[in-house]
């Protein structure tokens, strides 16, 4: 795990933005095509716009996937996920993407959405996955406890309270009730399989989650915990998300 620590949000972002880049380049230039997965959380937004910023991406030859979505949530609801992944990211590229995946948490068939989405992940497999950390631990939808050894792509989950209060707490929904219960997410597994993470944590509501995972025991209480065993994660913090840690780099 490499962790680096940054005074505020936007510097995080960047020197994320960076990172990834640098992996996206590198695909391109070994194979001609890179695929990725992405976070929609508010926790990735200064990453995304410095990312699109990254000179020297063709990024018609990228494949993106993203990690989530709520089941039943109208396609066009502003906390929907495949919805801000179009507004903050996909629609603000320099050029479309050679392929993008959404979640369609609103198919009438969920088996189906995650047997294509395993099929497109077998020709894709993934260079890179931009990823965050939840107040409750979970990357992805993955809540505690977490499968560790699921073998589907995507699982079909039920949101603790903890996660939906999370979602309630950052302004995406006007009430709990409103938050949905369910979700389709990508598998830790399926994270895990990533060749590289960049892993994006800011916030003072993080430390806990924070601490936790990169200084407690590898446990699927803390879903995030998994992320110490891969090969090649890059974690970026702010100084509150930090705040917690007794070990800092």
């Amino acid at each position: 795990m490499h962790v680096k620590i940054f005074s505020d949000k936007v510097s995080l972002g960047k020197a994320a933005a960076a990172t990834g880049a640098g992996y996206i380049r590198r695909a391109l230039a070994a194979k001609g095509s890179a695929n990725l997965v992405v976070a929609t959380a508010a926790s990735q937004f200064e990453l995304q716009d410095a990312l699109i910023a990254e000179p020297g991406i063709d990024w018609s030859k990228i494949t993106i996937f993203h990690l989530d979505e709520y089941i039943g949530l109208p396609a066009d609801h502003p906390a929907g996920f495949r919805y801000n992944l179009r507004k903050r990211l996909i629609d603000r590229l320099p050029s479309p993407p050679a392929n993008f995946f959404p979640v369609d948490g609103n198919a009438p068939d969920l088996k189906k959405v995650i047997a294509d989405l395993g099929k497109a992940l077998k020709q894709h497999p993934l260079d890179l996955a931009f990823i965050g950390i939840g107040e409750n631990g979970h990357i992805a939808f993955n809540d505690p406890p977490a499968d560790f050894d699921a073998e589907d792509p995507f699982l079909v989950i039920t949101l603790d309270e903890a996660c939906r209060r999370q979602q309630l707490g950052e302004g995406w929904f006007p009430t709990l009730d409103a938050v949905p219960k369910r979700a389709l997410t990508m598998s830790v597994p399926q994270i895990m399989s990533s060749a590289a993470i960049v892993n994006v944590v800011p916030d003072l509501r993080k430390a806990e989650a924070v601490k936790n995972a990169l200084e407690g025991p590898l446990t699927n209480m803390c879903p995030a915990s998994i992320l110490m065993t891969h090969p090649d994660c890059h974690t970026f913090l702010d100084d509150a998300s930090a705040s917690l840690l007794k070990r800092k780099p």
